[in-house]
């Protein structure tokens, strides 16, 4: 069962105060100072290891008094307060930027797509994709589902953020195989090799992804909960 506590393990590495301390990826950035996730019935939160002490106390306070969402679209009650707690923190830097988005848990029913392959070396997504690196499908990527087109992947999904628990899909696309179904097909596959490892399957995105919004309606996939993350 999804619930925004595992949302949150899931997304980060937490310290033993329950602090973020990095991106659950396997080459992890520092995430967001503050980050909420609001369920219809429950909340689960985190400030950055790094944020002083005090104000990640206030963060924290007022977070305890968040309610569950009662309208995924809409903004934490105490929104403003969040973001100007953290501007004063980090007044000389760069103005805070705010991310939202749904969170979606997969149907329990999810049929298997055909002629999709596991991707295990990552010269194979040279040829249509960029930034991958040696090592990264092991490190934490894994499992790699892909639709092939002449011996090559030109859809994919792969684990974006991964826990014991839980795993966070990713998915792309080569740009002259868009608007073709590809995404859908490969995120199941997805979904299904990660419930056979055990874990649950997530999937989110912001507000404003209108190709992602409509790859989670195409699965059917349920709206369960909101994320809202502040960053420095």
């Amino acid at each position: 069962m999804s619930t925004p506590e595992i949302q949150l393990q899931t997304m980060f590495v937490l310290d033993g105060q329950g602090r973020i301390t990095s991106t659950r990826e396997p080459c992890p950035s520092r995430g967001p100072v503050f980050f909420l996730v609001r369920s219809l019935t429950a909340c689960a939160w985190a400030v950055r290891a790094d944020v002083p002490r005090a104000v990640a106390t206030e963060l924290e306070a007022l977070a305890r008094h968040e309610p569950p969402a009662t309208n995924l679209h809409a903004p934490p009650v105490h929104a403003g307060q969040y973001t100007a707690l953290v501007a004063a923190a980090y007044q000389a830097r760069s103005p805070i930027r705010e991310s939202s988005g749904p969170a979606f848990r997969f149907p329990d029913s999810i049929a298997a797509p055909a002629q999709i392959e596991l991707v295990e070396d990552e010269k194979l997504l040279e040829h249509n994709f960029r930034g991958w690196v040696p090592g990264e499908i092991a490190a934490g990527r894994s499992p790699v589902l892909a639709l092939m087109q002449e011996g090559y992947p030109v859809s994919i999904c792969f684990s974006a953020r991964r826990s014991v628990v839980a795993a966070e899909a990713g998915v792309d696309t080569a740009d002259a195989y868009r608007g073709r179904g590809f995404g859908a097909r490969v995120v199941a596959a997805w979904a299904l090799a990660i419930r056979a490892s055990g874990r649950i399957p997530l999937y989110s995105t912001s507000w404003s992804n209108a190709a992602s919004l409509a790859l989670a309606h195409k699965l059917r996939l349920v709206p369960y909960a909101s994320d809202w993350s502040l960053f420095d």
